[in-house]
């Protein structure tokens, strides 16, 4: 098995989609998230998954059940499985964080360009068993 290995804050300020899976394991994913000023990702629920996330550049508001906490460069943020969630961009410039599933959520090498692409593509996204070690 490869697993990954780069430098993820490089990789997460360089950037510009609004979602991009790096890397799926069988219990863990690894996503990188832009967000635009006044965007969020929308309020969800993972009944049955653990969240992680970590700001590497801009500001905003993570929500979990209901609680606003103030976020910028450098904070981490977990939200446990079954707990309801926004993450908002508060600023006037892109913010840009990675999130690690446990189990995955999206399918393996998921690109979404932008938020109405994520939205469209909701119902035919979720994680289908494939992880990044498949063979070839």
């Amino acid at each position: 098995m490869k697993g990954y290995c780069d430098n993820i804050e490089r990789r997460t300020v360089e950037n510009d989609d609004f979602r991009r899976v790096l890397y799926t394991g069988k219990h863990l994913q690894l996503v990188l998230m832009t967000l635009k000023p006044g965007e969020e990702i929308g309020e969800e629920v993972h009944e049955d998954r653990d969240q992680f996330f970590r700001i590497e550049e801009g500001q905003g508001t993570v929500y979990i059940d209901g609680m606003g906490n103030e976020v910028e460069d450098d904070f981490a943020v977990i939200v446990p499985a079954g707990a309801r969630h926004n993450v908002v961009n508060t600023g006037d410039e892109p913010l840009r964080l990675y999130t690690l599933y446990g189990p995955p959520e999206h399918k393996d090498g998921v690109v979404h360009k932008d938020k109405a692409q994520a939205e469209r593509d909701h119902d035919n996204d979720h994680w289908d068993g494939e992880t990044s070690e498949k063979a070839g």
